[in-house]
């Protein structure tokens, strides 16, 4: 299993000990170091927050991707994202165990391929995450899904219109699918929008991760 042993970090806005950790997946080709850049938005409204953008295993270019992006089809997605999953598995008990917390205290935000990989580690844990947040992503391998009985954390789907890399139907399609799992998928449509988030949606993604924390959210800065 290949190790997840770098990437970027924020620390807590608070200066204490981290309360929650948001663990960011970047998308195929990029890095950590592009997420981690949500984090200032954010850790206002999540001040007791480690922020966490590992990069993923596998160097692709000038970056890094979960699994070669060879094959479109459903199952070659969903076996890419299975066999990715373990890395980040194991990256998020070594973080929990490190600062003693739980999967509660934990959200999962992902953005293109890292939705992928947020929606196969996140609803294949022991116990549920407080938060799944997805952009610009697809929800791969709910076929496997279907005969568990997968944690059903509080899940948001945030999609530009205008995305020529994944198509908005993406989104429709993984509020199907994980309706039929139990679990009722908020969801943000942004007009014009391509592949990649404004700010209406990092507004969107840190109240509702704040409320999976079962915080209101502070008022951030843009």
């Amino acid at each position: 299993m290949s190790k997840i042993v770098n990437g970027a970090s924020l620390q807590p806005l608070s200066g204490a000990p981290p309360k929650h950790i948001v663990f960011l997946l970047h998308g195929y080709g990029s890095s950590g170091a592009d997420l981690i850049a949500m984090a200032p938005h954010w850790r206002q409204s999540l001040p007791d927050a480690l922020f966490l953008a590992p990069n993923a295993p596998q160097r692709t270019g000038a970056g890094y991707q979960w699994w070669p992006l060879q094959n479109f089809t459903p199952q070659a997605l969903a076996a890419g994202a299975a066999l990715a999953a373990p890395a980040i598995d194991a990256f998020i008990d070594r973080k929990l165990d490190q600062y003693r917390l739980s999967d509660a205290e934990m959200a999962i935000v992902g953005f293109s391929q890292g939705t992928m990989m947020a929606f196969q580690v996140g609803l294949r844990r022991p116990a549920a995450p407080a938060a799944i947040v997805g952009y610009s992503g697809l929800f791969v391998g709910a076929a496997n899904l279907a005969h568990l009985d997968p944690p059903k954390p509080p899940v948001l789907l945030v999609h530009g219109s205008a995305d020529p890399i994944i198509p908005v139907a993406a989104l429709h399609a993984a509020k199907a699918e994980l309706g039929k799992l139990g679990i009722e998928a908020a969801t943000h449509v942004s007009a014009g929008l391509g592949h990649s988030v404004d700010l209406v949606g990092l507004r969107l993604g840190v109240e509702f991760i704040a409320r999976g924390f079962g915080a209101e959210p502070r008022q951030s800065t843009p």
